[in-house]
């Protein structure tokens, strides 16, 4: 295994574990283990942040940049939309 299939292992794997947080945390009924999940969670996402960047930085992972009408498309789309209760 190189570098790169290792970076997006790990990616993969902070996208898994940071699902997996966000249930146990939702499901919860002890506030204190609840905040307990929550605080790995955030930790979580920092990590996954960290290395997309630094997955980004060495040319591994590559994002389009979204043209302009297609955010305010995006945009309008959802901003219009009514929350259901």
């Amino acid at each position: 295994m190189n570098d790169q299939e290792r970076m997006t292992d790990f990616i993969c794997s902070e996208k898994k574990m940071t699902s997996n947080y966000n249930t146990y945390a939702s499901e919860c009924v002890n506030m204190a283990l609840r905040d307990d999940f929550l605080n790995i969670l955030n930790q979580s996402h920092q990590t996954q942040s960290d290395l997309f960047r630094m997955a980004q930085t060495k040319g591994w992972y590559q994002v389009e940049q979204a043209p302009k009408s297609k955010v305010s498309q995006a945009y309008t789309k959802f901003s219009n939309q009514q929350p259901t209760a």
